[in-house]
């Protein structure tokens, strides 16, 4: 079954514990999306307020880094209670510094890709990768459809896990839908980062619609 790493952009903001509280029971993980209003234009997500969320939820913190500047933000977020962190990996100078600097802390690594950014370019990073997010829409837009080409993406990823015999995980970010899911579940993911299909639904609703797939 796939499983939930739900994004708290979509919650309602003036009530994040309540709304994590509420959500809690429904998902594996929970995804922080961080932007610094230069790698994308939007501000979201701080170390302050993801530490202060903390406490609220015995579950798995996932930050998306998608900042200008990836390495000088792991301690931040580390010290926020941050368990994964995930960064773009067109913002990154050295990729593999990142990566091992996230793993020098004892957290999991993850890499984002742009809708447009071939698989291809992780070639000398999957035996440091614990998360491939494929992006199905533009980062940090918020309600867009996700772009046609995502399922035959995750396909080609699941094959190279597949074909490396690794453990790294899929997860489907933007565009997460009624309609989009069965595509993405059928491609071979392992995660779909929900938002308003978990906040703007029932969530046991939701989570059983899910398993039924």
């Amino acid at each position: 079954m796939l499983k939930c790493s739900t994004s708290l952009w979509s919650a309602d903001l003036g009530n994040l514990a309540a709304e994590m509280k509420r959500v809690e029971a429904f998902t594996e993980r929970w995804h922080l999306d961080v932007a610094d209003g230069h790698y994308v234009k939007n501000l979201l997500f701080f170390p302050d307020l993801v530490a202060q969320l903390r406490p609220h939820s015995a579950k798995s913190f996932e930050v998306h880094l998608m900042v200008t500047d990836p390495l000088g933000w792991i301690d931040p977020f580390v010290e926020a209670g941050a368990d994964i962190l995930i960064f773009c990996f067109d913002a990154a100078r050295d990729p593999g510094e990142v990566l091992q600097a996230i793993k020098a802390r004892g957290k999991r690594t993850g890499v984002s890709l742009r809708i447009n950014e071939p698989i291809e370019v992780l070639e000398p990073y999957w035996n440091e990768l614990d998360v491939v997010c494929v992006m199905g829409t533009e980062l940090g837009i918020k309600g867009a459809s996700m772009d046609a080409g995502i399922p035959d993406k995750i396909r080609r990823t699941r094959e190279i896990i597949r074909q490396r015999g690794l453990k790294t995980e899929i997860e489907a970010d933007g565009g997460i839908r009624r309609e989009t899911v069965p595509l993405l579940k059928a491609a071979g993911a392992d995660y779909i980062v929900p938002g308003s299909l978990m906040f703007k639904e029932d969530p046991p609703q939701m989570r059983q619609w899910l398993a039924s797939l």
